[in-house]
């Protein structure tokens, strides 16, 4: 697992995809600290190692990404870790359009595609 804070190449997501599960990598993404963890088994993985650096739980936010993917269909937004009754989020999924605007912004800045 690793922690992108700099921008990354798509052809090294595409070989992360290779080795972990085909054609995705998961990720999780601090939507404060403008950060993501990549790489992981599970989203909690890569959660757990943000918080250990120092993230909140409420600011992380777990996404599938599919680099082979065009346009719009290679960020999935779906985990576990997303299940948050407590913030109103009822689903697998990021409900609040602002947030799931901010993850695509904080991927786009840090994925060269």
């Amino acid at each position: 697992m690793k922690i992108i804070e700099e921008r990354i190449s798509i052809l090294e997501l595409k070989k992360m995809a290779r080795e972990m599960f085909g054609d995705m990598v998961k990720a999780v993404v601090d939507v404060e600290k403008n950060v993501m963890a990549l790489g992981g088994e599970l989203h909690s993985d890569e959660e757990s190692l943000l918080i250990g650096r120092g993230s909140k739980q409420q600011d992380l936010w777990g996404i599938n990404i599919y680099p082979e993917v065009k346009g719009d269909g290679w960020v999935e937004f779906d985990s576990l870790i997303n299940l948050r009754p407590a913030q109103g989020n009822r689903t697998r999924g990021v409900g609040d359009p602002k947030v799931r605007k901010k993850i695509n912004e904080i991927i786009n800045d840090l994925v060269e595609r």
